[in-house]
């Protein structure tokens, strides 16, 4: 039987598990400059991002929300951080990797949609013939754009390891 200590211990644990995969904005050289930097700020990439998709976590770290939308690139989150854990000078691509679940997309169950590939300005999503997109990991910047639009949630995404 397991103790109510341990239950919420364990749940504690998931959650900073969870944390410890956020993908972060671009524009950091050093991930572990948000554990010790951002504690002191009150998260002022949040406030200038101008697609409302970094959100502060319990921890006090950013991370990406791409329910809400996509990254521009816009440098705001950046040029707001006064810790410089961003950085203009280290901008790149998220660190993340987008990929298309193929059980979920209908495009893959042969039904015509092309919200994703639409949407992408990187033409990062190649459609094979006309039902088999993937994502070509060449040209994606991991904006996250395709991930709001598709219309099944087949679009995963995750931290590179």
């Amino acid at each position: 039987m397991i103790k109510r200590r341990e239950l919420f211990g364990s749940l504690a644990n998931i959650h900073k598990k969870q944390e410890a995969g956020s993908i972060r904005p671009p524009y950091f050289f050093d991930e572990s400059l948000f554990e010790q930097e951002c504690i002191k700020c009150d998260g002022k990439c949040s406030s200038a991002c101008e697609e409302k998709i970094i959100t502060i976590q319990a921890d006090k770290t950013p991370t990406l929300d791409f329910s809400k939308g996509g990254c521009t690139y816009c440098d705001a989150c950046a040029k707001a951080c006064d810790f410089e854990v961003l950085q203009i000078s280290h901008k790149s691509n998220i660190h993340a990797k987008v990929a298309i679940n193929m059980l979920k997309c209908i495009s893959w169950d042969k039904v015509m949609c092309f919200s994703c590939k639409e949407i992408c300005l990187e033409e990062a999503i190649p459609f094979l013939g006309l039902f088999r997109p993937e994502i070509d990991s060449e040209k994606c910047t991991a904006c996250g754009f395709c991930i709001k639009v598709c219309p099944t949630q087949a679009i995963e995404v995750s931290k590179w390891q």
